[in-house]
């Protein structure tokens, strides 16, 4: 159930070199990829048989992911959750935690290893000090 986006932006940019409106391509850009997120929250609710979807992260400030989130549950008499927007914060401060939590534990990375890997799972990254 993993998600890859890219050439969506590519193919947004696309659209606005050829004349499309700003609003429309933003517009469509967001009701796409949040489709695609919210289609892998059914279907991962459908394989494992819970019921409940909680957001997390900054797009869970969003109202439109929230209202989709929401629409699903109901359908599959599931419900939805998100945190109140002020704990919906960005990824990035909690990579900047991880990474001094790294550094306090002695383990560094190398510029050329730092380089994302899309398809690394969480489940898959080691965890080299004590919990």
């Amino acid at each position: 159930m993993d998600l890859a986006f890219s050439g969506v932006m590519t193919a947004a940019q696309r659209l606005l070199d050829n004349g499309a409106e700003l609003g429309a391509v933003c517009w469509s850009l967001q009701e796409h990829s949040f489709a695609a997120c919210v289609e892998i929250a059914e279907r991962a609710l459908a394989h494992t048989g819970k019921s409940e979807v909680l957001l997390g992260g900054g797009v869970a400030c969003n109202n439109r992911l929230r209202e989709m989130c929401t629409l699903m549950a109901e359908e599959r008499e599931a419900t939805s959750h998100a945190p109140p927007r002020m704990f919906c914060i960005d990824n990035g401060s909690m990579i900047a935690l991880l990474g001094k939590i790294e550094l306090d534990h002695g383990r560094t990375t190398s510029y050329a290893q730092s380089a994302v890997d899309q398809y690394l799972r969480t489940d898959q990254t080691p965890v080299t000090w004590p919990v």
